[in-house]
């Protein structure tokens, strides 16, 4: 929205300071306006007459419960998911090595002599 200064008119009426809208923007806005409406009323209109056909129907009695199973439970016995074997590659011992406390090279010949 621009903003106009204050001025004086011809006719010696001091005008303030105010702002205004764009040329064409209150009509864009009024259509905007009036289609957020509609789409409102729209997506409340099931709700104006009472029913509530979009509320699914459950398919499922709860709690849930198992009549076929035994009432003392049993220890889950693991049971491999493939056929083949897997072979996992085991660690091998590495020796340790002292890692720089530096990213650059230092040349120790350099400092000898000065020592």
């Amino acid at each position: 929205m621009p903003f106009v200064r204050s001025y004086v008119r011809s006719d010696g009426t001091p005008v303030r300071g105010h702002s205004r809208w764009a040329p064409g923007a209150r009509r864009e806005m009024t259509i905007v306006a009036a289609v957020g409406l509609a789409v409102l009323g729209y997506g409340n209109a099931h709700t104006a007459n009472g029913s509530d056909s979009t509320q699914p129907t459950p398919s499922v009695t709860y709690p849930i419960r198992f009549d076929h199973a035994d009432s003392k439970p049993r220890a889950a016995v693991p049971s491999p998911t493939v056929s083949y074997p897997i072979r996992f590659d085991t660690p091998t011992a590495k020796r340790a090595e002292p890692t720089p406390s530096v990213s650059y090279p230092i040349d120790l010949s350099a400092l000898a002599g000065r020592r």
